[in-house]
């Protein structure tokens, strides 16, 4: 028995976001390929659950972990993650439920279980091998970027890049939108070379300044990509990084933001 964990209208924006799959001759021998809506949900199955692939229930008809695994490779290479999310920011806008009034920085450390590209030692975790997730999101906290580096790799370091991801959001006639008028982020964001490149770019910088007292208003509207960052950690596979390979876990963290976002457009 298959059970179904995206609907029929998410379906709808994803199956044109995937690659076609080459015409399969009849006198090819071998299994039929595993349809990939049923592939889908055994990836979101074990980014939600967190579970190895190899326990990965077969018998919900969602494939082996194996196939899984190798479609969430091919389909990260194709840049399909980023597609998926980029359409649903899209259609957030087309609604005219995306604020970029201004945009939130933040970061947060993961332990990694396995060395590999983007970990390092963690200075808040005794130095144990780690990952950090570094997100920007709009006015309401839905995601609009988010980058994987060490867990070592200091938050300023990262924001001139997230600025610089967020991805042309279309939706609506005219130009695409890319650029906040507002960028906010905590103390690990103070930086005047930094807050310098954001006006050069037409972007007001509201960064709180190393030593300054607090109560300065900011929490007020920063507060959500916080919760933005509890919503990723919501998904058990983003917790703790068990991907040796720092793109496969790039992949989880564009499909979560794209879920996220989905979760956003379901509501009344």
């Amino acid at each position: 028995m298959t059970k179904e964990l995206i609907d029929d209208e998410l379906w709808s924006f994803i199956e044109p976001l995937l690659p076609v799959r080459p015409s399969r001759n009849r006198r090819h021998a071998g299994r039929k390929p595993i349809a990939d809506r049923a592939v889908l949900n055994g990836i979101i199955f074990v980014l939600r659950s967190g579970t190895a692939w190899n326990l990965l229930p077969q018998e919900l008809g969602w494939g082996s972990g194996s196939v899984c695994w190798r479609r969430l490779d091919a389909w990260q290479k194709a840049g399909v993650w980023q597609r998926i999310h980029e359409a649903l920011l899209a259609e957030l806008r087309r609604r005219g439920q995306l604020d970029l009034e201004r945009a939130i920085v933040d970061s947060s450390s993961i332990r990694a279980v396995s060395a590999g590209k983007k970990t390092g030692p963690n200075p808040t975790d005794r130095r144990k091998l780690g990952s950090k997730h570094h997100l920007i999101v709009e006015a309401q906290g839905i995601p609009l970027a988010v980058i994987l580096s060490g867990a070592n790799c200091h938050d300023i370091k990262q924001l001139n890049a997230l600025v610089a991801a967020i991805p042309p959001i279309r939706g609506k006639r005219g130009r695409p939108l890319r650029k906040p008028r507002i960028v906010q982020g905590d103390r690990g964001y103070s930086s005047n070379k930094h807050r310098q490149a954001l006006r050069k770019q037409g972007i007001v910088p509201e960064l709180a300044r190393i030593g300054a007292p607090h109560g300065s208003g900011l929490g007020k509207t920063r507060w959500v990509v916080e919760r933005s960052i509890a919503w990723l950690h919501n998904f058990r596979r983003l917790k703790i990084r068990y991907e040796r390979y720092d793109y496969i876990h790039e992949a989880f963290l564009s499909l979560a933001c794209a879920l996220i976002c989905w979760n956003r457009l379901k509501k009344p």
